[in-house]
């Protein structure tokens, strides 16, 4: 089994159930009240009932049982890797590509991949995610940090923690921005009614913070670059479509269709800077966006003239 450890640090007064699905995203909230049904969370030592309010200083230990019918599976899947040496590998992952095996993925994911093309990988987070540090959602493509060992996994982790990791994306945006730049500051929680979306919302929530450029305007459309400064779940989505400008191609956070025949976002995570976990020196790597993303982007300048 894994085991989850969390340390509750502010005044939370909030049931058990609905706090833990807000720290564990991936997690629905009936599958943490069975969790909790099974004994297989404790609070401060201890199993508590599902209506227990967490207060400031409880110390949360969860049990997560391994799949039973889950194995992971190396496969010889095509991977672009951009930079790799014994602590680290930067891979530029394509678009439709999970990250990691879940229930309804459990083959074809870049873990699949890594376990063929890679002979060492961290265990921090569990034998089903060996050497992800952080994610990308299924149709972001773009660069993404592998560890090859615990230590390295360890470093990387609090440099996400700390927010030294630099994370700069691509997307191309409905309508025109009227500023050059701006900074979203709007927290990110669940969404009240449809759990497995994600909003901006007041109540539950954690800080979110967005910072955006315009680098190019075309009629009808904005291409930005982002720099997340927190790392919440689908964050540049949510919060893009906050401010009224939603991701072309967004299946979720974008209403009625686009006029490209896309069927997901034009988002890609261009640039990724961290500090070596070993060295201790400042590495940044750049990849520009897939093919399809750079056609449509064309064809919108080709407007434009």
């Amino acid at each position: 089994m894994d085991l989850l450890e969390i340390q509750v640090d502010k005044i939370e007064n909030e049931r058990l159930d609905l706090y833990l699905s807000k720290e564990l995203t991936e997690m629905s909230r009936t599958y943490i009240h069975k969790l909790i049904e099974e004994g297989l969370v404790l609070v401060n030592g201890k199993k508590p009932k599902p209506r227990y309010l967490v207060k400031k200083g409880d110390f949360i230990q969860v049990e997560l049982p391994e799949p039973k019918k889950l194995e992971l599976v190396p496969e010889n899947i095509p991977l672009d890797i951009i930079y790799q040496d014994d602590d680290v590998l930067i891979v530029n992952k394509p678009k439709g590509m999970v990250v990691h095996p879940a229930p309804g993925n459990y083959s074809n994911t870049l873990v699949n991949a890594l376990l063929y093309h890679v002979d060492n990988l961290s265990s921090v987070n569990g034998v089903i995610r060996p050497g992800i540090v952080h994610r990308l959602d299924k149709d972001t493509s773009g660069l993404l940090i592998v560890a090859k060992n615990d230590k390295a996994h360890r470093i990387l982790s609090e440099q996400l923690k700390e927010r030294s990791v630099k994370r700069v994306y691509m997307a191309l945006v409905y309508g025109t921005l009227d500023k050059g730049k701006g900074i979203i500051n709007a927290p990110i929680g669940r969404h009240p009614i449809d759990r497995k979306k994600m909003a901006v919302i007041y109540k539950n929530s954690k800080e979110a913070i967005t910072e955006y450029k315009v680098l190019e305007r075309f009629k009808d459309y904005s291409l930005i670059e982002a720099s997340l400064h927190t790392g919440r779940t689908h964050q540049i989505r949510v919060h893009m479509a906050y401010i009224n400008h939603p991701i072309v191609g967004d299946p979720v956070y974008s209403k009625g269709k686009n006029k490209f025949g896309i069927e997901t976002q034009l988002l890609h995570a261009r640039k990724l800077g961290f500090f070596h976990p070993r060295t201790g020196e400042y590495m940044e790597f750049e990849v520009e966006p897939p093919k399809d993303f750079e056609e449509i982007i064309e064809l919108l300048r080709k407007r434009n003239r």
